[in-house]
């Protein structure tokens, strides 16, 4: 089986990399997703998204030189639309921001409070010139 441009094949994940992932191909050659076409969304881990061994469906972006582009979010068009969502652990995003929001401002306010009172106390006190 040839490899062709366009074209849309399933293959086995076999490594993963801080730049994408490596996947056997049904004729035994190997080819690379970029992290970039993992996914729509943005791809900090590619781990949230696919695993070592799990079989995917991807995409021929290009062949050059005997290097074989894949893409996952090409393959999928439809699929990919509906994840946008991002990786599978963010359930509860609008909670965790809140959350980081609220110990934000808390901390903010007490280095505030530290930094009057070390002004404060350089300047012997309130009211004091």
């Amino acid at each position: 089986m040839s490899i062709d441009v366009g074209s849309i094949v399933e293959g086995k994940v076999t490594g993963i990399t801080h730049f994408g992932a490596f996947v056997e191909l049904s004729n035994g050659k190997t080819g690379l997703i970029h992290i970039s076409e993992v996914a729509d969304a943005y791809v900090k881990d590619i781990k949230d998204f696919i695993n070592e061994n799990d079989i995917v469906k991807v995409k021929v972006i290009n062949v050059s030189e005997g290097k074989i582009g894949l893409s996952i979010k090409q393959a999928n068009p439809q699929q990919a639309s509906r994840d946008r969502r991002g990786p599978r652990r963010r359930a509860n995003n609008s909670v965790d921001f809140e959350e980081r929001l609220m110990r934000f401002l808390k901390d903010s306010d007490e280095r505030l409070t530290a930094l009057k009172k070390s002004q404060d106390s350089k300047r012997g006190g309130r009211g004091a010139r």
